[in-house]
Formats: structure tokens, sequence, C-alpha cells
């Protein structure tokens, strides 16, 4: 900085699976750097480190750092500041990672897993400000959750967490991420196209990428695509029947879905709002609202932000 003030940040960063995210803050929530990375699986974590012993020192260079929160992809134990494990990435399992980013940082470190730092992102300054009781669901590629009260996170019993994804569906064990992540629906979307060849999905996945065929359900469902429209009433009435566990238990204020499934957008949040007064009983109504999420790809380093804050 040639000598000149170094102006104070707060730094959040999120470690997942596909993206590496750095974001310096100031007081006020406002955006003073972002540096994003593609995350190069083959690597392991020994790659995401490396990237992170590149840009730390840079960004301690430019602002003059106070403190650092972490959103990390997969179970964390806060307490200890070591990840337990990570379902994508290999070589995390055991890292001290509080640790390690304090001395490349020389600031106090906070972490979470990446699902609770989106939910007190989204309860703080996304679109559950404003109410008391947010509960939140990330649903991509795995499912999770996270509760927060007054702008802290709920904790359980080291290590449980508020994992909705792994809540059983039946009795022999079905979970709702086994019914409803991208993995799932991506499933249901070949066998749609198996199903109906010249259907309206069918040709949207024939002239698009391979690979991740959830993308195509919006567009499908726009162009009101019977297929599309069947596996949403399928999804919605799986999220509908869970979300009515948490109401159920917690009593959310409001309920926030994010992830990319979330992007299938009003017709995902309306058909679960629809669905989900019929499984609360009487005494519980009105029902909480489900909305879908307001921070997008900033949502985990907003909740860091706001972990640090």
């Amino acid at each position: 900085m040639n000598g000149k003030h170094k102006e104070d940040a707060f730094l959040a960063v999120e470690i997942g699976g596909s993206k590496l995210q750095l974001v310096a803050y100031d007081a006020a929530a406002q955006v003073l750097e972002k540096r994003r990375f593609a995350v190069a699986r083959e690597l392991g974590a020994a790659g995401i480190r490396k990237q992170l012993e590149e840009v730390l020192p840079l960004m301690r260079q430019q602002f003059n750092l106070q403190a650092t929160g972490v959103g990390f992809g997969g179970p964390v134990n806060r307490g200890a500041g070591t990840i337990g494990v990570s379902h994508q990435i290999d070589g995390w399992s055991g890292f001290p990672l509080a640790d390690w980013m304090r001395e490349l940082t020389n600031t106090p470190v906070f972490i979470e897993n990446d699902a609770n730092t989106a939910a007190l992102g989204e309860a703080v300054y996304g679109a559950g400000t404003g109410y008391n009781t947010v509960f939140y669901s990330n649903i991509g590629s795995g499912i999770g959750g996270g509760l927060v009260q007054h702008k802290e996170l709920y904790h359980g019993k080291y290590p449980g967490e508020v994992e909705i994804g792994h809540l059983r569906m039946t009795v022999d064990g079905t979970t709702l991420e086994q019914q409803c992540c991208g993995w799932a629906i991506d499933a249901m979307v070949k066998a749609a196209v198996q199903k109906h060849p010249n259907g309206i999905l069918a040709g949207l996945v024939a002239n698009g990428p391979a690979g991740s065929e959830a993308r195509f359900l919006p567009p499908a469902i726009q162009q009101h695509c019977p297929d599309a429209q069947a596996i949403l009433d399928y999804i919605t009435t799986q999220l509908a029947w869970a979300l009515s566990h948490v109401v159920h238990l917690f009593h959310p204020d409001i309920i926030i879905l994010g992830g990319g499934i979330s992007l299938i957008g009003e017709p995902l949040s309306s058909s679960i709002n629809n669905k989900l007064p019929g499984f609360v009983m009487k005494a519980f109504h009105p029902v909480p609202q489900v909305v879908l999420a307001g921070l997008g790809e900033d949502v985990v380093p907003m909740g860091a932000l706001a972990m640090i804050l």
C-alpha cells in the first residue's frame, strides 16, 4: 500500500466443494474486495490450502484484517477449530483449520459448516431480516439446514446440527436428501427423458450440455412440460412433508430455501406453501411462509461476516 494507512476489514471465507471465495467487508457489510477461485477436486484439500496460502498474504497486504470467519462445506468441530470431514474433497478430515488460518491471517478465526453459515447470513442480511426465528435449508448436491434465533445459531450437542437432509422420510431409512437433492432430481429427469423421449424436457436435455440434468427443470416448468410438473409435484410434496416436522419442532417465523434447486424459483416456493398446511396440525396454523433465499452466491460469506460481528 506504499506506506498508506490500510483500511480495517473483516475477512469472510467460503471453502466449498467447487468454489473458494474470500470477501473483505467493512463493519457496515460493504464489500471491499472479493476473490473467487474454482476448486480442483483432484488436488484435494492440499490444493485449496495452496490457493489460500497464495491469496491470504495479498489480502493482509491490502487490508488491516480484524477477524476471519470461515464457512466450510462439511461438518466441523467449531470448539476445537477442526474439520470433521468433507464429503466432496479428500484430505480435510481432522485438519486444524482455525489454528492454520490464524497463523496465515494473524486474526481470531471462527469456523462453521456452510449450511449454518448460510442460515445466519440469510437471517441477518437476507430474506430472514426482521424475523426472530428463521429456518434455512440449502438444497443442492446435498441438503443441509440451519436454525437461527435472535441472530444466534442453534447448536445441539456436538456433533449434532439441524440436519434436515438426513431426516428419514420412510421407516426403511430413505432420507430427504436421497429423495430431493440435485443428484436425485438428475435421476428423475433422466428417467422422464427415457419414458418420454419426444417431450419438452427431453428436448431441453438433448440440446444442452451433459450432466446436471436438474438444471433443465426450471425452463421445462416455464414451458408447462408435464414431465417437469410431475417432478416438481413430487419434490415439493416431499419437502413440504419434511418441513412440517420443522414447524412442529421449532415453530419458525419464516422458512427460507436456498441452494441450486431454489433456482426453480416461485413455482417451487408456491407449491410448498400450498402443501405445507395440510401436513401441519391445525393448532399451528397459519404456518410460516416458505420463501426463496435472497443473498445468492454471497450467502456463505455474508453469514461468515455475521458470525464475526
